[in-house]
């Protein structure tokens, strides 16, 4: 599916280098950062308010922030998941009361900013979301879930290359110092991980999308890409996935709804074992995101954060044949599948 609209390497390349916009040292501050409209999608998240507070009123403390705000949203999101619906109020009066404008479409949104926070608690909803974003060409940063399920998540990776739009999604968990130590090589080649997070489900969503998430996305973090196989064991209060990479390594995931529940997890590298973790807050990532608003380059490879997803796909498949090993290549080529149909009449120019 994918090679239908996969675009040469170099012509990416030249699209992403023809809409970076160059900052000089010696101009005046105020062209080196020039004034960014950010415009949110979706109100029924905490994320919502959080990440306007970050970019509308600590600007002057992260220089990635720097003439970026929040200037407007459209609140509405999930219709029938009842903890993110019943939030829309109160988070719609949160981020009014920071100056932003809320708007009754999201066509009318995307006339007020250039770029977008695409937030909607819902996965389910965001590829249609996407759509209308991707066709305005703003760049944008997709909360998790990107998707409910592996299909939606590649569809949307396949329409932002279609319209040449920048776009990424990720896990706050990702940019945690300590992480970002490992995956820079500071402890020495990753032989091996083990994470876990709280893992709450929600039954519309694959199961560790909704909550999961951070969890593997610390694993992937300090692993990489290369997983070829999952299996996977669940109980009433624990989820665990054990995927096998093709170098050989060994990445875990522990997903907790009993006892204590945090952030975090073991890495296994050359010179050292290593604790990842704790939880840093969102600043981390909105500072990622500030820096890819300006950039319009994404800090993740997409083939990266769509394997993840295949991770946890494969996980739910193998919890459903009994913890058989599930191979990746298997629910990606399912996948695919499914995204060319989602996919079918919905690219225009």
């Amino acid at each position: 599916m994918r090679n239908d609209f996969v675009l040469p390497v170099w012509l990416v390349a030249a699209f992403l280098v023809s809409t970076t916009v160059p900052i000089c040292a010696d101009e005046p501050e105020s062209l080196q950062h020039p004034v960014l409209r950010i415009g949110i999608i979706g109100l029924d998240t905490s994320h919502s308010p959080a990440f306007t507070k970050e970019f509308n009123q600590n600007e002057a403390n992260d220089p990635a922030l720097v003439g970026l705000r929040v200037v407007a949203a459209y609140p509405h999101g999930s219709p029938d998941i009842e903890s993110s619906a019943s939030r829309i109020p109160r988070y719609t009066a949160e981020v009014k009361a920071m100056g932003v404008e809320i708007t009754n479409s999201i066509a009318d949104l995307l006339t007020k900013v250039d770029c977008v926070l695409l937030e909607t608690n819902d996965g389910r909803m965001h590829f249609e979301q996407a759509l209308e974003v991707f066709q305005s060409g703003k760049p944008v940063f997709i909360d998790k879930p990107i998707g409910s399920n592996l299909a939606e998540a590649i569809a949307i990776f396949e329409a932002a290359e279609y319209y040449k739009t920048p776009m990424f999604s990720s896990s706050s968990l990702r940019f945690s110092s300590t992480v970002q130590k490992v995956r820079g090589g500071q402890y020495g080649a990753v032989l091996g991980c083990s994470s876990h997070s709280p893992c709450s489900l929600e039954k519309t969503h694959v199961d560790l999308f909704w909550y999961g998430i951070h969890g593997v996305e610390l694993l992937y973090t300090c692993m990489g890409t290369g997983c070829v196989s999952v299996s996977h064991t669940s109980t009433d209060d624990f989820e665990f996935a054990v995927g096998r990479w093709a170098d050989g390594r060994i990445g875990t995931f522990r997903g907790i709804r009993a006892g204590l529940s945090r952030y975090g997890g073991t890495v296994f590298c050359k010179k050292s074992i290593q604790p990842i973790g704790p939880y840093e807050g969102y600043k981390p990532l909105v500072g990622e995101i500030g820096k890819f608003f300006r950039s319009r380059q994404s800090p993740i490879e997409p083939t990266e954060t769509i394997e993840l997803y295949a991770f946890m796909q494969a996980a739910m498949l193998s919890k459903q044949r009994g913890g058989k090993p599930v191979d990746i290549a298997e629910v990606m080529a399912k996948a695919d599948t499914e995204a060319k149909a989602l996919l079918t009449n919905k690219l225009t120019r």
